[in-house]
């Protein structure tokens, strides 16, 4: 089938990569321009960008597609089909009407459950036990089209967004040649009960609030690993928690009940949290005992309460 894709991060160049290797004609690929990132700000090309480019498929990167000139170049490619996938922008009616197929969409939750920006972040956050991916033909609204194809993907007590992401990525990335191969497919009308939105995760976000129950805490901390870490701060320092357990105690919110090898622990509005993984500003991710083989942390000392 020929087609345009669009994509920008590793979710969707896995996608890319598979509808590659299933044999469709790739005529176009829309990225987002590139971007400055990483301590030293150097500008990086998307994953979908390096892997388009190694592939010799032309890439596209407007900032908007609402002019009239992105959206000839995009008419122009005479696709089919548009595969999207974590674009990050906006496709208008035009776009969505250009294609005999339409645009069809491959999203990481069982909609109309967290439609949005974040899905596998806020699922996790939410203490959902499943998510999944939906193949959704695009309307113009907020990831509200009606479903082609849908598979189930369990979520784990130790899921991390990172891991949860990959196997989503390869999930999808299998149901998006599926569907290619049977189109057109009939779409089943998303439920109208049920509905909820995936917000963006900001940095803002990260701290921990030790007033909040430790269950809470402790899949916001799986929920920000990778991005955007969740953080609290002690004697003036701001760290980072890779990994945390839940285990049995209780104290002040925010006081450390212990410090150990194997780990802080931290009371929480109800129960406690054993952070196992930290990460000092600047610094590489430690062990509890490689953290604390360098930080000297007391008993009954507190972390900062509130997250502002």
């Amino acid at each position: 089938m020929r087609l345009v894709f669009a994509g920008t991060p590793a979710f969707a160049a896995i996608a890319l990569r598979a509808v590659v290797a299933a044999g469709h004609e790739v005529v176009l690929v829309l990225t987002q321009p590139d971007r400055a990132s990483g301590r030293g700000m150097a500008v990086h090309a998307s994953a979908v960008k390096e892997l388009a480019s190694a592939a010799e498929i032309e890439v596209f990167q407007p900032p908007t597609l609402k002019d009239a000139a992105a959206q000839d170049r995009i008419r122009a490619a005479g696709a089919e089909v548009v595969v999207v996938a974590a674009y990050g922008l906006i496709l208008p009616q035009p776009v969505l009407d250009m294609p005999r197929f339409g645009c069809i969409n491959i999203h990481a939750s069982l909609l109309p459950r967290w439609r949005g920006a974040a899905p596998v972040q806020r699922a996790i956050m939410a203490g959902d036990t499943e998510t999944g991916v939906c193949i959704m033909q695009m309307d113009a609204g907020l990831d509200s089209g009606p479903v082609l194809l849908s598979a189930r993907q369990p979520i784990t007590l130790d899921d991390t967004s990172s891991s949860l992401h990959d196997r989503l990525a390869e999930q999808g990335a299998h149901l998006i040649v599926e569907v290619l191969a049977q189109l057109p497919m009939a779409a089943c009308p998303q439920a109208i009960s049920g509905i909820s939105y995936a917000a963006k995760v900001s940095k803002a976000e990260a701290p921990l609030d030790w007033r909040l129950p430790a269950v809470q805490l402790e899949r916001q901390v799986r929920a920000f690993n990778p991005y955007p870490g969740a953080t609290f701060s002690l004697d003036d320092n701001l760290l980072k928690v890779w990994r945390a357990e839940l285990v049995a105690g209780s104290g002040l919110p925010g006081e450390i009940l212990a410090a150990d090898q194997s780990g802080l622990v931290v009371a929480c509005g109800q129960g406690a949290l054993r952070l196992t993984e930290i990460q000092r500003a600047g610094g590489k991710r430690l062990s509890a005992a490689q953290f604390l083989f360098g930080t000297q942390v007391r008993e009954g000392s507190h972390c900062r309460l509130s997250p502002s």
